[in-house]
């Protein structure tokens, strides 16, 4: 039998995840569930390519919707507990609807970080949710190569799988640059 693994979130990533889950939700009205996943993801791959570092160092599962951090998605999905301190859930209209309930606290943001929040929600803040899936299931992303690879993009597309266990290899982002490359080793080494 095999046996289960799980991924923990540190206390860090758990208060920067839910800090920028915040700041999103307070600049971008009625932020969605799906919206705010897909943010999220789009928030460690653009900070992968632009430095090697990721921005939240997320595990990320090849599903239908994916590129997805399951932790987040249930958190997000169900009772909120990992999350609880930073956003409360509704529904509006069969739609979960992420609202903040605590301040914006910058402790775990560099000024780099505030810099790519205001990009993300400049560039990204007014596409749909199905637009932001569309952009991160690309013919280039890591989601699309990391399916096509492992057999499983048919599926996803013909909707007869809906996710995956397979995890994102977010290394492939800086794999044709020596330097970033090696930031992005040495930064899951010593994390």
């Amino acid at each position: 039998m095999e046996k289960a693994t799980y991924i923990r979130l540190s206390n860090t990533q758990i208060d920067k995840v839910g800090n920028a889950i915040v700041y999103l939700s307070n600049k971008i009205p009625n932020l969605s569930k799906t919206k705010a996943l897909k943010l999220i993801y789009i928030l460690d791959e653009l900070s992968i390519k632009k430095s090697g570092i990721p921005y939240f160092n997320l595990k990320y599962k090849v599903w239908k919707f994916g590129p997805v951090s399951e932790e987040i998605f249930i958190d997000l999905s169900s009772e909120t507990t990992l999350l609880k301190k930073y956003i409360e859930r509704s529904s509006d209209e069969g739609t979960t609807i992420i609202r903040p309930i605590s301040d914006f606290n910058d402790d775990e943001f560099s000024d780099n970080d505030i810099d790519l929040l205001d990009f993300v929600v400049e560039r990204f803040g007014q596409q749909t949710a199905k637009e932001l899936v569309s952009y991160t299931h690309r013919k280039t992303s890591p989601w699309y190569n990391t399916a096509l690879e492992n057999s499983v993009l048919q599926l996803l597309e013909s909707e007869e799988i809906n996710n995956t266990e397979i995890l994102i290899d977010m290394g492939l982002l800086v794999s044709h640059d020596d330097r970033k490359k090696m930031v992005y080793d040495d930064y899951q080494e010593s994390h």
